[in-house]
């Protein structure tokens, strides 16, 4: 079984006002899942926009990232209140804690991403992290979500770090895909490896035009928005799991490992992990475009404000035993760096880091 996409599909300037009618026929009774401060007035005008309706609405925050605790909790605020629907309403964490609530209530979930920092409004996937932010697993989920609302409106109102931070968190597709996944003789497959080009090649476009020029250069900013929060969803639900994630998403869940008292975006730690794929693939694949393509993508992410180091997310590799902390979680038996055509040890994870955290890149 294969869950490609949502069911139904809302974007664009007015997509929730267009929404409203369609959530209507699904659900009487939804609870709203939030969780950050900054998008508090967002969620109040969905729930007023819910409650002209004429739908019994209720509300309920998370307290951490998409945690067992906080799903615990929130699971039995569904159940008291009798809600038929989860409308997920916030960033990554919030939208896959919500997916995840839902399937394991048997009701049907509502997206609606309030920033283009991940694709996780988009697919039958949700990750798992303890209460202070470190990776656990991935749980693959019966289905994507019953509809997904991309409302622009809403999308603008995020700091331009979470759109740093989708486009590195979305680059990642075409870098993951190509390599796991180019030799597999699977139509699908080889077609969601294409529009991860595409995809790659709009993002470094149009990327920092967006960045920059927020939306006043529209077409760029509603490209960019869109290739990070919908179409590198769509690459994942096409090409199933080696189009998702290898050594980039690797070293990402390996990095939450260490806690810090800064807290890093998801794509903010991906785009690292992906500048140390390249040089893992250069090192034991004699790659011999890895160093030209980490020049491309480290001009991109200096224009983006993105870190391009361990150490600039508050992580120094040489102390505490962090970087053993780090291979050892990378090189984890279910782990995705084995996704990778070639053999990652410990040892590999360790040389690539001490060297990567010491060079100066030129570009």
């Amino acid at each position: 079984m294969q869950s490609i996409s949502p069911e139904i599909i809302f974007r664009g300037n007015d997509a929730w006002e267009k929404s409203l009618p369609q959530i209507a026929k699904l659900t009487k009774s939804p609870l709203i899942l939030g969780r950050s401060i900054c998008t508090n007035n967002l969620r109040k005008k969905i729930f007023i926009d819910l409650k002209n309706q004429d739908l019994y609405v209720n509300s309920a925050n998370l307290k951490f990232d998409c945690c067992f605790e906080d799903i615990s909790r929130i699971k039995n605020i569904i159940l008291k209140n009798n809600n038929d629907a989860v409308i997920a309403a916030g960033g990554g964490k919030v939208l896959d804690s919500g997916k995840y609530i839902a399937e394991c209530l048997n009701i049907p979930c509502i997206t609606v991403p309030l920033s283009a920092s991940t694709c996780a409004g988009w697919t039958a996937l949700s990750n798992i992290y303890t209460k202070n932010g470190q990776f656990i697993k991935d749980v693959a989920l019966g289905a994507c979500p019953k509809i997904l609302i991309y409302d622009h409106k809403f999308i603008k109102t995020a700091p331009s770090r979470t759109l740093a931070s989708g486009i590195a968190d979305a680059l990642a597709k075409w870098y993951e895909s190509s390599i796991t996944s180019s030799t597999i003789d699977d139509g699908l497959v080889q077609q969601a490896i294409q529009i991860s080009r595409v995809l790659r090649d709009q993002l470094l476009i149009d990327g920092e035009k967006a960045f920059k020029g927020e939306f006043e250069n529209y077409p760029s900013w509603k490209n960019t928005v869109e290739a990070c929060g919908l179409t590198a969803g769509l690459v994942g639900g096409i090409g199933g799991e080696k189009c998702r994630t290898a050594a980039a998403h690797a070293i990402h869940n390996s990095i939450t490992q260490i806690i810090t008292p800064n807290k890093f975006l998801h794509g903010e730690i991906v785009g690292v992990g992906l500048l140390l794929q390249l040089r893992l693939e250069e090192m034991k694949n004699n790659n011999k475009l890895a160093d030209q393509s980490i020049k491309q993508l480290f001009v991109l992410m200096k224009a983006l404000n993105l870190p391009t180091t361990i150490a600039q997310l508050g992580i120094n590799v040489f102390e505490n035993n962090n970087l053993k902390k780090i291979a050892d979680f990378t090189c984890r038996d279910n782990s995705e760096i084995h996704f990778l055509p070639f053999e990652i040890r410990k040892q590999d994870i360790v040389e690539v880091i001490e060297k990567f955290e010491q060079q100066k890149i030129k570009i």
